[in-house]
């Protein structure tokens, strides 16, 4: 996971495949429980989703609404896309084509 700090309440997280996906979703939803901010996931290099990392992002997405922040998930690939189709998480989260328009909408707020 690299995370990239993009403004004072805004932090930019490049996601991996696991075994790294699972991890770095629960070691982030630690941080944003101390120190929340808007978060914008990249799934660029993420090609496979199981059930155990679509639980830690729904814990990610209840943390931060707990602390009034948002969440962006951007640059889905179709493989990763089918699956929140599939499970209707596609009506939960909020997913943008790219990270700019994630970075955009959050500015925008």
């Amino acid at each position: 996971m690299t995370t990239q700090d993009w403004s004072d309440n805004i932090v930019l997280v490049d996601l991996v495949d696991d075994p790294e996906l699972s991890d770095d979703l629960t070691i982030l939803t630690e941080q944003m429980e101390k120190e929340p901010k808007d978060v914008v996931l990249n799934f660029a290099a993420v090609n496979f989703l199981n059930s155990s990392n679509i639980s830690r992002l729904l814990k990610l997405r209840k943390t931060l609404i707990d602390r009034d922040r948002q969440l962006r998930l951007c640059a889905i690939s179709i493989q990763v896309l089918a699956v929140f189709l599939l499970t209707g998480l596609d009506t939960v989260f909020d997913v943008v084509t790219d990270t700019a328009a994630a970075l955009t909408s959050l500015q925008i707020k």
